[in-house]
């Protein structure tokens, strides 16, 4: 399993992670900073600048996946992870990929108050070699203490176990979450998993359009980006009652009639990713009273929303709004097409 350790800069995470793999047996101590660290060597200069964290950098987030999942394959037993993180979708990013893996992940979250946690970033010793150091980390830890109270008051108390260390020494924190993790007190992390595929999958989505013809779009918490209502379709299964299935599973919404064809997009294999056959359905007009009855399974969606074409292609990426695009002009027409990478063929 992880042991994550959640909370501002300057809240004693890495300290306390010290201290807490001496109390879990046979645990590792993993810093996703490391990996910051190395991507500043490997990419180019100006591709970075373009982010102004290293965790928005989509390879960051990958290779903390990847490289957690190879060290437990190496080590086994428990790591440990201090590491701030702040905004929920890269939360559900990386959780969900640790889940794909069948890693387990209990959330911790370091909470001082926050005069405690200005003096601590104070008070923080610095390696004297960085240029400018002082004045740019302190900084940085200062700028982020508004964006930890937004994430406070929209979903990180409500998701992370919270251990209160302002009045505790960091073995004092450790022993704490080790008695919370080894009691139970701290649950898994609930998040749906979806094995990753090994090979080329075929998935069907399913349009559905509200009485002003927007679309439904959910945003699932297992990966990047919003989608439509959806998912692979099993061995043995119909792709249209795929589409069925997965629309009554995401959204609470059953469909009574079997959805007509769109498109049938092929979707290139491009490394991680293996591609595949990608169709989708036209699931008909809900009214008022259907679309206002849409659930959404905590674990698996994060949000739903009707949305017009313009809005979706700020929230798609380009290659499924591409595929809802000509969806809709199949949809127009009464004629499915088949796509290619999102571009119709001859």
């Amino acid at each position: 399993m992880i042991v994550w350790i959640n909370g501002a800069f300057g809240a004693g995470k890495t300290t306390t992670a010290r201290e807490l793999i001496e109390l879990i047996p046979n645990s590792t101590l993993f810093d996703p900073e490391v990996i910051g660290g190395a991507l500043t060597h490997l990419l180019p200069p100006k591709h970075l600048a373009e982010v102004g964290d290293f965790q928005d950098l989509p390879i960051w987030r990958r290779l903390v996946i990847d490289t957690a999942a190879a060290m437990l394959a190496e080590l086994g037993g428990t790591l440990v992870v201090p590491m701030t993180l702040l905004r929920q979708e890269y939360r559900d990013e990386i959780f969900g990929g640790l889940a794909a893996r069948r890693i387990t992940v209990r959330h911790l979250l370091l909470a001082p108050a926050e005069t405690i946690l200005r003096e601590r970033i104070a008070g923080r010793e610095l390696p004297p070699d960085l240029p400018d150091g002082d004045i740019r980390i302190r900084q940085w830890s200062y700028d982020h203490i508004e964006p930890y109270h937004t994430a406070l008051a929209s979903w990180l108390t409500a998701d992370a176990h919270p251990v209160d260390n302002g009045a505790l020494t960091p073995y004092e924190t450790a022993v704490r979450i080790a008695e919370a993790v080894g009691s139970g007190s701290v649950p898994v992390c609930d998040i749906v998993q979806t094995p990753e595929p090994t090979a080329e999958t075929l998935a069907a989505g399913v349009l559905l359009f509200d009485e002003q013809d927007r679309v439904l779009l959910v945003d699932p918490t297992y990966k990047a980006g919003w989608e439509f209502p959806g998912g692979v379709v099993e061995p043995g299964e119909a792709p249209a009652r795929a589409g069925i299935r997965e629309v009554a599973e995401e959204t609470g919404i059953r469909l009574e009639e079997v959805p007509r064809l769109l498109v049938v997009d092929w979707e290139q294999p491009r490394p991680p990713g293996y591609g595949g056959l990608r169709l989708l359905f036209d699931g008909g007009r809900l009214d008022s009273a259907r679309a206002g009855r849409v659930l959404l399974p905590g674990p698996e969606l994060r949000d739903w929303r009707f949305v017009t074409e313009q809005e979706a292609a700020d929230l798609l990426p380009p290659v499924r709004y591409e595929r809802l695009r000509w969806a809709l002009r199949a949809r127009e027409r009464g004629a499915a097409l088949y796509l290619e990478a999102g571009i119709p063929t001859a």
